[in-house]
């Protein structure tokens, strides 16, 4: 890519010249919800899970994703998320680097970036678990949804056992659920029998809590990124027993309103206050009010990186960014690294990585 910098040139670039005009709004503006009320990351991120059900094999796995990477005992997490194979095609996820059809390359990219995890398929990681699950920790993604039906449908089906990821040396097991979505009772069910036998094999879990609903989307925006909406999704997903939560970055709010305009009908119920005394249009807000949703941060965090674009770079600093000032633990961030060049992939990852090191981004 031409024009592309490294690494140096990357770290020595202030963080504020990469936000450019939102520099003094992501880094200075002062939350509505004081970080006093957060369970904040920090180098003892497990304890908190000791007066928890958790018990002691989940403990340590939790302490084996913490504790790896260029994060390693920061609190942190950096993880890169490769099953977009299935969930986007492999054509339209690996077309872009022809060298991510190798499952081994995948795993090669997070050691070489130092990532916390990498998380992928059963296939993908299954396929060359005795030479890395020792050397990196694995993130087994139990369900999947495949586009060849047609037409194409949102669903959430197994494609893999908690029994699987087990006896390949998987420290976690991951899985999504659609929010809102035909099939969300009979996912949300699934998932929560599926965490408890995790639990119990002394696996963490990360909750993909995602959206999925067309009336969600309306012409002035898109509520599946709302931060009221997501943040439910959130309170939904600590509340089956997910160790980490992954969430997209919000970029609106006011969808509990939108969609019940929409549907001409009463829709949920929320208050006021969450749109007034805490929260505002502040990014920084949106997402802090999505940590809140976690037990207050008790349960970690993570947002995803998004897809690849023209400004790679600077979108994902400011995700990073926005995600560390709100008191969320790190970033899950796969096709702005993957689909491209194996070295730019690590720089990439590497400057998000940087802004959880940096004294210059404080949590607000």
């Amino acid at each position: 890519m031409a024009g592309w910098l490294g690494p140096h040139e990357i770290a020595n670039r202030p963080i504020a010249e990469w936000l450019g005009e939102e520099a003094e709004l992501l880094l200075h503006t002062p939350p509505r919800i004081e970080q006093q009320r957060l369970q904040l990351p920090s180098p003892a991120v497990v304890d908190r899970f000791s007066g928890s059900d958790r018990n002691p094999q989940v403990l340590r796995s939790l302490q084996q994703l913490y504790g790896s990477g260029r994060l390693g005992g920061s609190g942190y997490l950096s993880i890169l998320p490769v099953d977009q194979g299935i969930e986007h095609s492999a054509a339209h996820s690996f077309a872009p680097n022809p060298d991510y059809f190798d499952s081994e390359a995948i795993v090669e990219l997070a050691v070489e970036a130092g990532c916390s995890a990498v998380a992928s398929t059963l296939g993908v990681l299954g396929s060359v678990a005795r030479r890395w699950a020792h050397r990196i920790p694995f993130l087994v993604k139990l369900n999947h949804n495949q586009l060849l039906t047609a037409p194409n449908q949102h669903e959430q089906i197994l494609f893999a056992s908690v029994d699987q990821a087990w006896n390949m040396g998987a420290v976690a097991v991951g899985a999504t659920i659609y929010f809102g979505s035909e099939d969300c009772n009979r996912e949300l069910q699934q998932i929560a029998a599926l965490f408890a036998h995790a639990h119990e094999r002394g696996l963490a879990t990360v909750l993909w809590c995602y959206l999925r609903n067309p009336i969600f989307k309306q012409s002035e925006a898109d509520y599946h990124l709302a931060a009221d909406l997501t943040g439910q999704a959130n309170h939904l997903g600590v509340t089956i027993g997910a160790d980490i939560i992954k969430q997209k970055l919000p970029e609106t709010n006011g969808g509990y309103k939108a969609v019940a305009n929409a549907l001409g009908e009463p829709f949920g119920m929320t208050d006021e206050r969450i749109y007034s005394e805490l929260c505002s249009d502040n990014p920084v807000d949106l997402c802090r009010y999505q940590v809140l949703n976690c037990y207050a941060g008790r349960i970690g965090l993570i947002n995803s990186g998004g897809a690849s674009g023209s400004d790679d770079m600077h979108q994902a600093i400011r995700t990073a960014v926005i995600n560390k000032r709100a008191g969320g633990s790190g970033l899950i961030m796969g096709r702005k690294a993957f689909q491209k060049q194996r070295h730019e992939g690590i720089a990439l990852i590497q400057a998000v990585q940087d802004v959880y090191l940096s004294p210059e981004v404080t949590i607000a």
